[in-house]
């Protein structure tokens, strides 16, 4: 009997995982990007900021010949700087002119909608309730196209302290990589406060952190504990495992690589969910699905919430190049058999 039962533990080990998860569109095109440019123009390439918010990819790129630095004025005068997928204010375009740097902007084209909505909404004189992390990058690139109109709402609870000048003039926009219902709460919160309130033309969340919520939420249920793979200032990593404990799953964990994955979570465990953040390569969900098989987990099921084949176009600055040095199909975003793919 005790052997029966000891098979029987072993067989009911599983794990549950999550699609999509990984790369979104503008990651994937932030990514080719900076190994793009590195091919073209050759090294060092500067980057400012992390391209993305993943230790795994900036370490990746580093040993290919990226230099990743804080602020522009760290990037010597007339060389290629990169901007970040999380975007910049005004203010950093001016400082990469004045230093005659060559810039290519890499920003995801989902923020760069926020920030047209930000300049859009503040010429017609609306406060702007920017839902979102104080100091996160996303934040402080959208702030920067209409400083004097944006007030910054950072949950629920801040929203009683919130002030604007006119109740009858004002629009919510956010950060792109929110938790989904916190973010509807909060601007139910401030509608409750500000009933005139208008919503952006278009949702702010982007299509890829409400598709890896909506496959966290419907595994965290019969999740026991759920990984998730992903760096610690991703924000949409870790709204991923505030959303599996929200929703059921008794245990949850960030890991940036499979030997981060402390054994004794495993305790007592019968059903592992495994997902990843936007900006994870597969290969690091791949690690982490080979220690679990390791040690009994090898009965892997996908949880599909949602089907992505969005693809983003590489920035105009590098297509052009690239079209004059080859005249290759600028148009490709994907790499064929990239390190980071």
């Amino acid at each position: 009997m005790g052997d029966m039962t000891n098979t029987q533990t072993v067989d009911s080990k599983r794990v549950l995982l999550a699609a999509p998860r990984g790369y979104c569109a503008g990651v994937d095109r932030a990514v080719v990007t900076v190994e793009k440019a590195l091919d073209l123009y050759g090294p060092p390439v500067y980057v400012r900021k992390e391209i993305v918010h993943n230790k795994h990819v900036v370490t990746t790129l580093e040993k290919r010949g990226a230099i990743f630095v804080d602020e522009t004025d760290e990037v010597p005068e007339g060389a290629t700087v990169i901007f970040s997928a999380h975007g910049v204010a005004p203010v950093v375009h001016e400082e990469a002119k004045a230093l005659n740097l060559k810039t290519i902007d890499a920003t995801c084209p989902l923020v760069t909608k926020v920030h047209r909505e930000a300049k859009r909404f503040a010429a017609d004189d609306f406060d702007i309730l920017l839902i979102g992390h104080e100091g996160h990058e996303e934040v402080v690139g959208t702030s920067g196209e209409a400083p004097e109109h944006i007030v910054l709402v950072q949950s629920p609870d801040h929203v009683e302290q919130v002030q604007v000048r006119d109740p009858d003039k004002v629009v919510w926009l956010s950060q792109t990589t929110l938790s989904v219902d916190e973010t509807m709460e909060t601007v139910r919160r401030l509608r409750e406060k500000f009933p005139k309130l208008q919503d952006p033309p278009s949702d702010d969340i982007c299509y890829a952190t409400q598709n890896r919520q909506l496959a966290v939420k419907q595994m965290a249920p019969e999740t026991d504990l759920m990984i998730v793979v992903g760096s610690r200032n991703s924000s949409n990593s870790v709204r991923l495992v505030e959303v599996a404990i929200e929703h059921g799953a008794k245990a949850g964990h960030l890991v940036d690589y499979a030997d981060e994955i402390d054994e004794s979570w495993l305790q007592g465990v019968t059903t592992v969910g495994v997902t990843s953040g936007a900006s994870v390569p597969e290969v690091l969900v791949r690690d982490v699905l080979e220690y679990l098989a390791e040690r009994g987990y090898q009965d892997v099921r996908p949880i599909v919430a949602a089907e992505e084949s969005l693809l983003f176009a590489l920035p105009n600055e590098l297509r052009r190049d690239l079209k004059a040095r080859n005249g290759s199909d600028a148009d490709q975003v994907r790499h064929d058999a990239g390190s980071l793919h």
